[in-house]
């Protein structure tokens, strides 16, 4: 059974911490972002924006703006922003896996600065933004809302969750949070599944299927799904340390290794086959897949990412003839 979170008192270490993350993905992104690449829905949309210079090869000339192209005597076109007052969802795994970082910040902190690029990017076109966590084994939810204060409120409430430790036995998956997501949502818009999607068994091969694939691919069925996973880079490559104590954060496990060359490559023919195993699996799904690592600025990933995604689809609605009346 899902519950909701309550958001935390105030504090001001806290406040002062997501003040300084306001500052580095909100107005980076604003920053890097503009026009078009507003959104992270994918298509123009049908209500009208600003106007613009056209951009030869890449905007479509059905968006010409006549009447400001002869005031101004040089080619715009009219933006379009998705339909308004839909609703976005995030799924945020906050598993123990999560809890890890070697460079510059933990994968949990990553995961939370895309959910706060996420909701920015949705509600600048409109649309409220909720979220769905997976913490300590259980599922929790945070009702859809829209306005910085909203915001702010999420993202409190996601900073002050402890760390989440080995999940407890029978405890929520990926794949239940996903499916918990598909049936309590059926309104059709965005979703956003972070997670580092380490439910993948690492021997199970590019080909089987994860157990988060079956109700991830319901969930694109209905939905636009983005899926973004969160990678830190000694997750695919172990150091020249030689022993070493071992945790599986999952489970709380320890074991001493020795982390001999021969350790250390089959550690990294693993975690290849891993990671190509969760890129098939959400190729299968469908579903657009977005990589920030830990020692890179995921901020300006995303951003790319982003413009990218609305590019390609302008470039798909150009390409597709129109359906004769």
């Amino acid at each position: 059974m899902a519950e909701r979170y309550v958001a935390p008192g105030f504090d001001p270490r806290m406040h002062a911490a997501l003040h300084r993350l306001d500052l580095r993905v909100i107005r980076r992104l604003e920053g890097l972002l503009h026009g078009e690449h507003l959104g992270l829905r994918a298509g123009p949309g049908s209500e009208p924006a600003e106007a613009r210079m056209y951009q030869p090869g890449e905007d479509d000339v059905r968006m010409m703006d006549w009447s400001v192209t002869a005031r101004t005597t040089h080619p715009h076109v009219r933006d379009l922003v998705a339909d308004r007052e839909l609703e976005s969802w995030t799924l945020l795994d906050l598993s123990a896996s999560m809890d890890f970082g070697t460079v510059r910040e933990q994968k949990r902190e990553i995961a939370i600065g895309a959910l706060a690029a996420v909701t920015v990017l949705t509600q600048r076109v409109g649309d409220r933004f909720g979220a769905h966590f997976l913490h300590r084994g259980r599922l929790r939810r945070w009702p859809a809302r829209s306005g910085k204060a909203a915001l702010m409120a999420l993202l409190s409430t996601v900073a002050a969750a402890p760390p989440s430790g080995p999940a407890p036995p029978g405890g929520a998956t990926l794949a239940d949070a996903v499916d918990d997501l598909a049936r309590a949502r059926g309104r059709r818009g965005l979703r956003v599944v972070i997670s580092d999607f380490l439910d993948t068994p690492p021997d199970s091969g590019p080909a089987a299927p994860a157990t988060w694939e079956r109700p991830l691919r319901s969930l694109a069925g209905r939905h636009q799904v983005l899926a973004v996973e969160i990678l830190d880079p000694r997750e695919l490559d172990l150091p020249d340390i030689g022993l070493v104590t071992m945790e599986d954060p999952e489970t709380g496990r320890t074991r001493e290794v020795r982390l001999t060359p021969r350790v250390r490559a089959d550690y990294r023919q693993a975690a290849q086959a891993q990671r190509a195993a969760v890129r098939a699996g959400l190729r299968r799904c469908g579903v657009p897949h977005l990589v920030l690592r830990t020692d890179r600025d995921w901020v300006v990933d995303m951003a790319r990412f982003v413009i990218e995604q609305r590019r390609t689809a302008h470039r798909l609605a150009r390409h597709t003839p129109a359906v004769p009346r």
